[in-house]
């Protein structure tokens, strides 16, 4: 990243501060939070450096080969913004609350459905103090259970625009079919989903299922995967409200070209970098939920290839479209199982 790259955190401050004109509140000339003793004292205390900080200091320093790997996929998430971005819309406060905040140790995280944000969540909620510290301890729903963990979207322009400088931001993402078959299998395909069957299974049903028989149109149960991408790419779709948030793209949950963050995790090295994040935090002996095993996670992708292979080559271009700019700004190429050419 090095010196020179640090300043651009203070343009995404400054975008945001320039959005928030239309909500009245001034922007303000901005320094890093690793200058700014008064903000540091104020939120983080002096008794050890926000991670922030530390990876300001991990960053002028000789890198070890993770430093350098975060340091190339912030670059490359630089450049594809300035690439592949044209003029964006002005971002507002509810825009954000999708990046949950940790005041006590300085961080905003923004959590992508179906990458491991339970677990996140259970880290967050531990760190904060719930379950003794221990995030297996803390069940899945509860760390789903609405404010619990405060967004960002919470907070007044001037305190975000304060947390956007001072804090370290970080998000993790995933191959972005993958992540799209993973929700299909857990929302549609698994019996737990019930009442998420009925609100969007039956709306699939209704709008694409010629003579559909009355009990899936009760339910909502039996979607096919096929209808499910029929009804992602069905304009009416996202024009009666936006995408939920198991299949919205990354890029509109997080707003990766507007934001300046400072750790790109993935999915498919989420031990690593979960490590790496936890490392900077100062809270090394805190573990982060295992992973799932290579066997499960190449199974997940081998689930991933045989569902898109029955789609059909213009529906695959289509999709591919849709979620391109995922594929462009995290880094991921087309998986080979599709035909896009």
């Amino acid at each position: 990243m090095g010196r020179r790259c640090w300043p651009r955190r203070l343009l995404a401050a400054a975008c945001f501060g320039a959005a928030l004109l239309l909500l009245g509140a001034a922007p303000r000339a901005l320094r890093p939070a690793f200058e700014n003793g008064a903000l540091a004292s104020g939120w983080l205390g002096w008794k050890r450096r926000s991670p922030l900080q530390m990876l300001y200091d991990l960053d002028q320093g000789p890198r070890t080969a993770l430093a350098e790997v975060h340091r190339q996929r912030r670059d490359l998430l630089h450049r594809a913004c300035s690439r592949h971005t044209r003029r964006q819309r002005l971002l507002r406060p509810e825009d954000l609350r999708h990046v949950l905040v940790d005041d006590v140790h300085g961080l905003l995280y923004c959590y992508v459905p179906k990458v491991a944000c339970t677990n996140w969540k259970r880290v967050l909620l531990a760190l904060s103090g719930h379950a003794s510290g221990d995030p297996q301890a803390i069940p899945a729903h509860e760390a789903h259970v609405p404010g619990r963990l405060r967004s960002l979207a919470d907070f007044s322009p001037a305190e975000i625009n304060r947390r956007l400088r001072a804090y370290l931001a970080f998000l993790f993402v995933r191959q972005p079919f993958e992540r799209l078959a993973s929700a299909y299998r857990n929302k549609f395909a698994r019996p737990y989903s019930a009442a998420f069957q009925r609100r969007y299974g039956t709306r699939i049903v209704r709008r694409l299922r010629p003579r559909p028989h009355p009990d899936a149109l009760a339910r909502g149960h039996d979607v096919r995967f096929a209808e499910f991408l029929s009804y992602l790419l069905d304009p009416r779709t996202r024009r009666e409200e936006p995408f939920n948030e198991h299949w919205e793209r990354a890029h509109a949950l997080c707003h990766p070209c507007r934001l300046r963050y400072d750790v790109v995790g993935k999915f498919e090295t989420l031990a690593q970098d979960a490590a790496f994040v936890l490392g900077l935090v100062g809270a090394p002996g805190l573990r982060f939920p295992a992973p799932p095993p290579q066997a499960r996670a190449a199974a997940s992708r081998d689930q991933a290839a045989q569902l898109f292979r029955d789609i059909s080559p213009f529906y695959q271009r289509r999709l591919f479209d849709l979620y391109r700019m995922d594929f462009l700004l995290f880094n991921y190429s087309a998986p080979s199982y599709l035909r896009l050419h």
